[in-house]
């Protein structure tokens, strides 16, 4: 699969009808970050998926673990991710654990071009540690959660993902040149890459 023009899908006014990316994998490997400048490159929207859901509900994804559980917030996240998967154009970055229910799966592989970002869990640790508004790394040892989850999710990742790229420590646009050079579609970049 592709990340290039869907010929099924009727186009926007004035846009032509790109395929929809799908950022996944876990927190902190710069979905957000990379998302942003990703559709600025590509002159496309931005849509971060828990942003969304926090702007929805008013309150942040923390509190709606805490009042609804994580089943919960499932719910309110396959419900986001159904309405969001159909924008053509769109650069989504979609939550850690959005690969977790096997209708989101389906979603993000049958609607757009999903790009795995990947991480070791050394360099996840180092990003998230000290970010308290986490719900998942509520535990005794956060480092542990991370290798736990890592080890559950990112097979499900590596299912989904059309394309892989490993983000390290590396600044962020070398992380963008990287996966422009990946996308079939890069030539549609419409801003210099500048440091």
């Amino acid at each position: 699969m592709e990340c290039a023009t869907d010929p099924t899908r009727t186009p926007p006014e004035g846009r032509a009808a790109a395929r929809p990316i799908f950022l996944v994998g876990m927190m902190g490997v710069g979905k957000t970050t990379i998302g942003r400048q990703l559709a600025a490159a590509l002159g496309r929207e931005f849509i971060d998926l828990d942003q969304a859901i926090e702007a929805r509900c008013g309150v942040r994804i923390a509190t709606i673990f805490d009042i609804e559980g994580e089943a919960g917030f499932r719910r309110r996240e396959t419900a986001a991710l159904d309405e969001y998967t159909r924008r053509p154009g769109l650069v989504l970055a979609t939550g850690g654990g959005a690969v977790l229910s096997e209708a989101n799966r389906r979603m993000l592989s049958e609607r757009g071009c999903v790009v795995y970002l990947r991480a070791g869990v050394d360099e996840l640790y180092r990003r998230v540690a000290r970010d308290r508004g986490r719900p998942m790394l509520r535990a005794e040892d956060p480092r542990q959660r991370i290798v736990d989850l890592l080890a559950l999710r990112e097979p499900l990742y590596e299912s989904v993902a059309d394309v892989t790229l490993d983000t390290g420590d590396q600044p962020i646009i070398q992380v963008l040149r990287n996966l422009l050079a990946l996308l079939p579609d890069r030539a549609a970049a419409q801003a210099p890459l500048t440091e």
